[in-house]
């Protein structure tokens, strides 16, 4: 039984840690589709209109950049850098 548990525990970290790069690359992928579509809607010179997604840009051009970001995040339950980066890209669409 002990043998067992001395390679079930290693096996189940190594599955962990598997399955955490899985979703982080995933992540990051995603992301990286977000930027392009936000780039050709730029390009094309639409906006994703939401209530929210106003109020935080409004957030961010009047300076209140760490409000609009805590707001993103929130809203869209993105991380730190990522809910930065969009804020940003919301204030310089003003």
């Amino acid at each position: 039984m002990d043998m067992a548990l001395l390679f079930l525990f290693p096996l189940l970290g190594l599955l962990a840690w598997n399955i955490e790069s899985r979703i982080e690359r995933v992540n990051r992928k995603v992301s990286r589709l977000e930027r392009k579509i936000d780039l050709i809607l730029d390009q094309l010179g639409l906006q994703e209109e939401t209530p929210e997604l106003a109020r935080i840009a409004d957030l961010a051009r009047t300076g209140q950049k760490i409000k609009a970001i805590k707001a993103y995040r929130e809203f869209t339950g993105e991380g730190l850098a990522e809910a930065k980066n969009a804020v940003e890209r919301l204030a310089a669409r003003a």
